[in-house]
Order: structure tokens, then C-alpha cells, then sequence
């Protein structure tokens, strides 16, 4: 997002953390992610209402009472604030307000599991989910069909997941299906798990070794990456074999490749270039 939009999203999510420590509940937020999703899908079905809503010419409390008029009673009160204060703002783009619509909805659905106490268990869950589509190409072809209908795909994910994970882990799985910004279901995936663990104020590395870690390990891997950082991380671990030895560690946009096989192949490409 350009720095408008950023602005404008910035308040609505101010507002919306205001609401949940608050005191509302969990099904309270659960709703409002609900419905702020509707209003996601309803503004990318109808590009002019989208820019009639991101309009600069036109003033913040004029687009809010369009939005307004539009939903009547179909959205709470809690919903209908957070939408006065999204759509109120300054967008830098049409494309942008969606965006800022999708990412509130989100936000909405991990803000109702920090208070069911469940964040943690979320963003496991969405990131064991997120190898599982990686390492399968027929599912990860399959749930990311854009001409199958959503519905049909969520149908599938139903499918894997019932009885496996908690159920905000499974709106956040349909909510992927979308893209989430136009990203891939694999894209919207990981993006998810960074936006769960950003609601526990943590920053995620993304680790790959050949065999698995022991939990000692993985403890004193995270210990030793968030006094790094200064700020809390969670590991998230890949096994791959090919590799052969060693870790590559991704946080953000720092990567460090410690394995056997990036050693072995810089040791190939000296050999080649003497």
C-alpha cells in the first residue's frame, strides 16, 4: 500500500484493536470479520462502487454514507463503524481499499481467536496446511482452480480439515482461496501465518534442514533469532533432504544458507570459475 492507504488502514485497525480489547467476544469479532468480508467480495464484484468509495474528490463522510446506504441493517454496528472509518479515509487506489477491506477481515477473524486463546494453535495450524499444498501439486492445482467457484474449493477444504484443525484456522483457509490480494492459495497461505503471528507481535523465520529438530533445538534456535532481532520469532520448520546438512533461515528479507548443499554448490561454481 502507498502511504494514504497505508494511513487509512492504519486507523481502522487502531479501531478495530480498541474494540477487541474492549471486551468484545469472540463470536462478536467472528461476525465482523464475516461481514467485512462480504463487503471485500461485494466491492470486487463492483469496480464502480469501488471507486466511487476510494473517490479523493469526493469527501470521507459522503463515501461512508454511500456505504452505508447500500448495507442498512445487514451489517452489526461494531461492523459499521470499522466500515466508516475504512471507507472514510484517503485511498491511494480503488484496488487498495479492497486490499484494506480483505486485511481488516483478517485481522478481525485472528483478533476473535487471540481471544478465544487460540492465535498460536492458529498459526501452527495454518502453516502445517501451507507445506501440506506446497508438497502436493494435485491440491495445490485444485485449490487454486480460479475457475472452479470458491465455494466448490472450500468444499474440499472442509474436507481435509474437519476434525483436524479449530475452526478459525478454517475460515483462514477459505479466505486464501480468494488469494488474498491476488496472491496464489500457497502465497495467501504464508501470508496468513505472518499475519497470525504478527497479531502475537512476533516475526516468523522460515527454516529449512534435512532432518527434523528437536523441540530443544527449535526452542533454542527461536531464543537465539529473537535476541537477534529484538523482537519475538517463531520458527517455522521445513525437512528437506536435499539439503543434506545444515539450516537456511529466512526472516524477512535476511537469509542465511548454512546447508551442505549451498556450500557444495559454491564450492562447484570456485571450482568452475578457476
Amino acid at each position: 500500500m502507498q502511504a494514504a492507504s497505508r494511513q487509512s488502514y492504519a486507523a481502522a485497525l487502531e479501531q478495530l484493536d480498541t474494540l477487541a480489547n474492549g471486551g468484545a467476544s469472540p463470536a462478536e469479532l467472528r461476525t465482523v470479520s464475516d461481514q467485512l468480508l462480504a463487503v471485500a467480495r461485494l466491492l470486487a464484484g463492483q469496480v464502480q462502487l469501488r471507486r466511487a468509495l476510494s473517490d479523493p474528490a469526493r469527501p470521507g463522510e459522503d463515501r461512508a454514507a454511500l456505504l452505508r446506504g447500500l448495507l442498512g441493517r445487514q451489517v452489526s454496528d461494531h461492523t459499521r463503524e470499522l466500515l466508516d472509518t475504512l471507507v472514510g479515509g484517503r485511498w491511494s487506489s480503488a484496488l487498495e481499499l479492497l486490499e484494506g477491506c480483505e486485511q481488516l477481515a483478517v485481522q478481525a477473524l485472528f483478533a476473535s481467536s487471540e481471544r478465544a486463546g487460540e492465535i498460536a494453535e492458529v498459526e501452527d495450524e495454518l502453516f502445517r496446511f501451507s507445506q501440506l499444498v506446497a508438497g502436493d501439486q494435485q491440491l495445490s492445482a485444485a485449490l487454486g482452480d480460479r475457475r472452479a467457484p470458491v465455494e466448490q474449493r472450500a468444499t474440499l477444504v472442509d474436507s481435509l480439515l474437519a476434525g483436524k484443525a479449530i475452526d478459525t484456522t478454517v475460515a483462514a483457509v477459505k479466505i486464501a482461496l480468494g488469494g488474498l490480494g491476488g496472491r496464489s492459495v500457497e502465497g495467501a497461505l504464508i501470508k496468513l501465518v505472518e499475519a497470525a503471528a504478527e497479531r502475537r507481535d512476533r516475526s516468523v523465520a522460515y527454516v529449512t534442514v534435512a532432518t527434523p529438530l528437536t523441540d530443544s533445538e527449535e526452542r533454542r534456535l527461536g531464543t537465539a533469532l529473537s535476541a537477534r532481532y529484538g523482537r519475538d520469532v517463531s520458527v517455522k520448520t521445513t525437512v528437506d533432504p536435499r539439503v543434506l546438512g545444515g539450516a537456511r533461515v529466512q526472516l524477512g528479507a535476511d537469509l542465511y544458507d548454512g546447508t551442505v548443499a549451498h556450500r557444495l554448490a559454491q564450492a562447484r561454481n570456485a571450482l568452475a570459475s578457476g
